[in-house]
């Protein structure tokens, strides 16, 4: 555990675009299924997008598909968060996570927040109207 950190966040306006960032470390050797989350106040935290350790599957959740792309680097340890034409129903605490401790395939990915065992600390993103 402690192997994620993400950055990246921000003020914007609506329509705007922004990119967030999450590096874990190089102990995890690039297999690791990663995973965005967000929470907005009030609310529960839900999950928005994941990648599986080898990059060529994704999965979003439907209300950021075609807004949202999740990438990772060739050496795979940085996943990345494009997000273009945000809404004000996208300002929420995002949340960078992993599973660093079992490796079930390279083209495995999981919306289940209860698999991930590592977590960021949270980027703020906030969107105004």
């Amino acid at each position: 555990q402690g192997q994620v950190s993400e950055s990246g966040g921000g003020l914007v306006q609506a329509g705007g675009s922004l990119r967030l960032s999450c590096t874990t470390s190089r102990g995890t050797k690039g297999r690791a299924v990663t995973a965005w989350f967000r929470q907005a106040p009030g609310n529960e935290r839900k999950f928005v997008a994941a990648i599986s350790p080898n990059g060529l599957r994704t999965d979003y959740e439907e209300s950021i598909q075609g807004r949202f792309e999740v990438s990772r680097d060739n050496d795979r340890t940085t996943m990345y968060l494009q997000m273009d034409n945000l809404k004000p129903e996208d300002t929420a605490v995002y949340f960078c996570a992993a599973i660093v401790t079992k490796y079930f395939g390279p083209n495995y990915l999981t919306r289940f927040e209860s698999e991930y065992d590592d977590w960021g600390r949270g980027t703020q993103v906030t969107v105004s109207s």
